[in-house]
């Protein structure tokens, strides 16, 4: 009999194991990014007021995002931004030596556009501004959560029931060998 519990124990932590994983795994479409309209030639940097040693998130777009830019500051040398959802993405550091002023970004892109924003580097210590609005000529957007997809669709979901199904498993393997154990113990 105690037999027959043990090999319940187990099929229900496997029924709470396979539970999760059978409906959270659905071919799931990502969502499709708003997209500048092709003849809008842009590059943007978040936050625009930094401190030397910090990373900026650089935004940009060319007529194809399909190809990398290049990108020149003199805050951060000459980077390529690289295409990621149908802009052009980079995360450079200004560099730890850069003095205190404002740095033109420019874009180049393959096609030779070109576009430019502003950069301004502050000493350290002092605050650091993020822009209030985004630039009109851009649509509204959510917050800026990574460049690297960080905020994307994911296997975050099933951490929380793939961790408590693995918790049960152990559990009922923990009672099943101190059962056991009692059992070889009473039969001394």
């Amino acid at each position: 009999m105690g037999s027959f519990r043990v090999r319940r124990a187990l099929l229900v932590a496997a029924a709470a194991c396979a539970a999760p994983l059978a409906g959270a795994m659905p071919a799931q479409a990502e969502p499709v990014p708003e997209q500048p309209p092709a003849d809008v030639i842009f590059v943007e940097v978040t936050p625009g007021t930094v401190s030397p040693g910090y990373l900026v998130g650089i935004r940009a777009s060319c007529r194809n995002n399909t190809v990398p830019a290049i990108v020149t500051s003199d805050a951060f040398g000459r980077i390529q931004v690289q295409p990621q959802r149908g802009l052009l993405t980079a995360s450079p550091m200004v560099h730890e030596r850069t003095r205190p002023g404002n740095y033109r970004v420019k874009l180049e892109c393959p096609g030779g556009e070109t576009a430019s924003t502003m950069l301004q580097v502050v000493k350290q210590g002092q605050p650091t501004r993020q822009p209030t609005h985004p630039p009109s000529h851009l649509p509204s957007r959510g917050p800026a959560t990574g460049f690297g997809g960080t905020a994307g669709p994911g296997l975050g979901g099933l951490l929380v029931p793939v961790g408590l199904a693995v918790t049960v498993v152990g559990a009922g393997l923990g009672v099943a060998a101190s059962r056991r154990q009692a059992r070889g113990a009473a039969g001394r």
